[in-house]
């Protein structure tokens, strides 16, 4: 703002009193330049060879309860086919009961992942796949 106004206008202590008009307005606050560089280049999944061995997963939660007091939905979806299991869950299940779930509705049907996609955070990760490991009894 200061030099889109400098070429104009000039009046002593431009500078802070345009610092101190940012500083207070709202939009000015949201429309920020990035002082960052910018992200790389996309870099793309391969594409499966064979269904269900990578997949990906999600969970939609703050639903409404329903039977069973279930208030959440774990969506697992094959990457190659596109084909879904949709689990209903509580918010409170830990990563073992995940992990066993996961077991006896996913390998039961489809047999061993290769590679899980999932948006959560390493420790999630990091706990679901031991308590897989472990009920797997690896």
């Amino acid at each position: 703002m200061y030099h889109d106004l400098k070429t104009n206008y000039w009046w002593n202590g431009i500078k802070r009193d345009i610092a101190d008009l940012v500083a207070r307005c709202l939009t000015s606050q949201m429309v920020k330049t990035e002082h960052q560089k910018p992200g790389g280049l996309l870099q793309p999944l391969p594409i499966p060879v064979w269904k269900w061995e990578h997949i990906t997963m999600d969970f939609v939660v703050g639903m409404q309860k329903a039977t069973k007091q279930h208030d959440s939905v774990w969506v697992i979806v094959d990457r190659l086919t596109k084909a879904a299991h949709f689990l209903a869950l509580k918010t409170t299940f830990t990563s073992e009961q995940l992990a066993d779930l996961y077991i006896k509705e996913i390998v039961r049907l489809h047999g061993m992942l290769l590679s899980i996609v999932l948006d959560r955070d390493t420790k999630f990760i990091s706990r679901f796949w031991h308590g897989f490991q472990r009920a797997m009894g690896t």
